[in-house]
C-alpha cells in the first residue's frame, strides 16, 4: 500500500493539515488500515523533500500546519495511478512457503498444515461476509475493501484445494510406483508410467535471477 500516493490523492482535493489527513486517510479506505500520525508526517516531509508538496511558510511544526500538492506531486500522481504494479514475478507469500518447507520436514504432513489453513481462511471468509451484509452496502469504500479480501481469500483456499489434490496425486503415483518396483523384483511385470515432462523454467519466464 503506497500511504505516498495515497496523501497526495488527498491533498488533491485541496490544502489539509497532517491529522486532518490522517483522519480522512482511515475513512477513505473503509477504516481497515489504520495509520499512525508520525507516519503521516514523515511521508509528508519526504514529499515536501522531492517537491511534491508545499507547506505553510511559517516554518511553524504541528497539527495545524497545512500542506497542499504541487504541479509535479500531481502528475507524480496520475503517473502512479495509470501504471500498472508489478506482478511478473510471484511474490514471496508465506503460505505457500509453509507448504513447500512442509514437504521437507520429517514426520510433518504437507496436507495436515493445508487443511489447518484453510480452515482457517474459511473462518475468515465467513467474518468478511458478515461484515459485508453488516455494513459494506452502505459503504462504497468498505464494500471495495471488503470485495477484494473476499475475493483474495477465495483465491488462495483454491490453490490450498488445489494443492491438496496434486499431493494427493503424487502420493498415489508414488505407491503405484513403489508396486511396480515390488513386483518387478518378484519376478512380475507391471505397466510402466511415463517419465514425467520436464518443468518449465520459471526463472526465464520471470526474469528472475539466481
Amino acid at each position: 500500500m503506497s500511504v505516498r500516493h495515497a496523501l497526495l490523492a488527498l491533498l488533491s482535493e485541496g490544502p489539509k493539515y497532517g491529522l486532518q489527513l490522517r483522519e480522512e486517510f482511515e475513512a477513505r479506505t473503509g477504516e481497515v488500515w489504520p495509520l499512525n500520525v508520525g507516519q503521516v508526517y514523515t511521508t509528508l516531509q519526504r514529499l515536501e523533500r522531492d517537491g511534491l508538496v508545499e507547506s505553510d511558510g511559517d516554518g511553524q511544526e504541528g497539527p495545524q500546519k497545512g500542506f497542499r500538492i504541487t504541479a509535479a506531486g500531481a502528475q507524480e500522481l496520475t503517473g502512479w495511478l495509470r501504471t500498472p504494479s508489478d506482478m511478473s514475478s510471484p511474490p514471496r507469500d508465506e503460505l505457500v512457503m509453509k507448504v513447500l518447507v512442509a514437504l521437507r520436514v520429517p514426520g510433518t504432513d504437507a496436507r495436515d498444515v493445508i487443511q489447518v489453513h484453510r480452515r482457517y481462511l474459511v473462518q475468515l471468509m465467513q467474518q468478511w461476509t458478515r461484515l459485508k451484509e453488516d455494513a459494506a452496502e452502505h459503504d462504497l469504500a468498505f464494500g471495495l475493501v471488503v470485495d477484494a479480501e473476499l475475493f483474495r481469500l477465495d483465491a488462495v483456499i483454491r490453490w490450498l484445494d488445489a494443492a491438496d489434490g496434486r499431493l494427493k496425486r503424487a502420493a498415489a503415483d508414488q505407491a503405484t510406483a513403489g508396486r511396480a518396483t515390488a513386483g518387478r523384483a518378484t519376478g512380475t511385470t507391471a505397466a510402466r508410467k511415463p517419465a514425467p515432462a520436464p518443468l518449465p523454467n520459471l526463472r526465464r519466464r520471470t526474469g528472475t535471477r539466481r
